[in-house]
């Protein structure tokens, strides 16, 4: 089995059966990473460089830490650091990295698409670690392995993301890959967060949070993302945690149990209390956990057919 794609750019071009075999892989991949010795040889020979132009601790520690177990050598490039503050072009940067052999790039942008047009461009396997509000991949890949596990099966279950869906890459990926894998996903948050295409995207929005929880088998709660806001989109963070923040006594209100997700980083108190993130309903340390089995088995994947490629 092999994947369909050479370069992993977004949900929503890769297949169902894609998303199978990175799943079996990680599983595998996740034996390895509870083992006193955590590495496998398997990339010896493959040279990984990661580039962030944008900053993001959690993500490149992730891949890093997947890279580094699975023995690659690895290239950090940031950009804030870098010669890009003193406009160089994508390409050049690029090129220059190229020049020194390596094999697979790992990507995060601030421009959506920048991944499409680098695969384009240059003769290296792209992974694409965030675009701009467009996709982040492997996140939703790791969320959606973490549903899998803790419930058995992703085909079937009612999942609902919660937050600032307008400008979230994990949201967009998130809703592809749920999909692909038979779930059903609603949104829920400040209508001024809530994209105008979503309908089209067959997701409907429910504004009342508490309705969304009783309807919902997962809660993914999403962060504010301060940074990416240039106006503001609800009054008060204040008034955004009353109507949209997850506490212990709504959880506990519910009829059912259901399971609490983030994508961290958490605002505790914001989208989530405290109590709720560390409660046993709550997958958010068992998705960091899989977020490096996940990475290993996308970049293992891609790489065996760098390999064939050259065999």
């Amino acid at each position: 089995m092999e994947l369909s794609v050479n370069h992993l750019l977004g949900i929503k071009y890769i297949t169902e059966a894609d998303i199978q075999l990175i799943f079996e892989t990680a599983d595998h991949f996740k034996e390895v990473i509870n083992r006193p010795i955590k590495k496998v040889p398997s990339l010896r020979d493959i040279t990984i460089a990661n580039l962030f132009f944008e900053n993001s601790t959690r993500t490149k520690l992730s891949f890093e830490l997947a890279e580094k177990r699975l023995s690659a050598d690895v290239i950090n490039f940031a950009s804030s650091s870098s010669s890009v503050t003193k406009g160089e072009t994508l390409i050049d940067t690029v090129n220059n990295i190229l020049s020194m052999k390596v094999d697979m790039v790992v990507m995060r942008h601030p421009n959506p698409g920048a991944g499409v047009f680098l695969s384009k461009h240059v003769d290296a396997s792209i992974i694409n670690a965030g675009d701009g509000a467009h996709e982040h991949p492997t996140q939703a890949l790791l969320d959606t392995y973490s549903i899998r596990e803790k419930l058995g099966d992703v085909a079937g279950k009612k999942v609902v993301i919660v937050g600032d869906i307008l400008h979230s890459r994990v949201a967009l990926s998130n809703i592809f890959a749920l999909q692909k894998l038979g779930a059903t996903v609603k949104v829920c948050g400040p209508k001024t967060l809530i994209p105008k295409y979503i309908e089209k995207l067959n997701v409907q929005f429910e504004p009342n949070l508490v309705k969304a929880l009783e309807w919902c088998d997962v809660a993914n709660m999403l962060r504010v993302q301060n940074e990416r806001m240039d106006i503001s989109y609800f009054p008060t963070t204040r008034e955004y945690t009353q109507q949209f923040g997850l506490n212990k006594k709504l959880l506990d209100s519910l009829n059912k149990e259901i399971v609490v997700m983030h994508p961290g980083p958490i605002n505790r108190g914001v989208e989530i209390t405290s109590d709720v993130a560390d409660s046993k309903q709550s997958i958010i340390l068992e998705q960091v956990q899989n977020g490096v089995a996940i990475r290993m088995a996308v970049i293992y994947l891609l790489a065996s057919k760098i390999k064939h490629h050259e065999d």
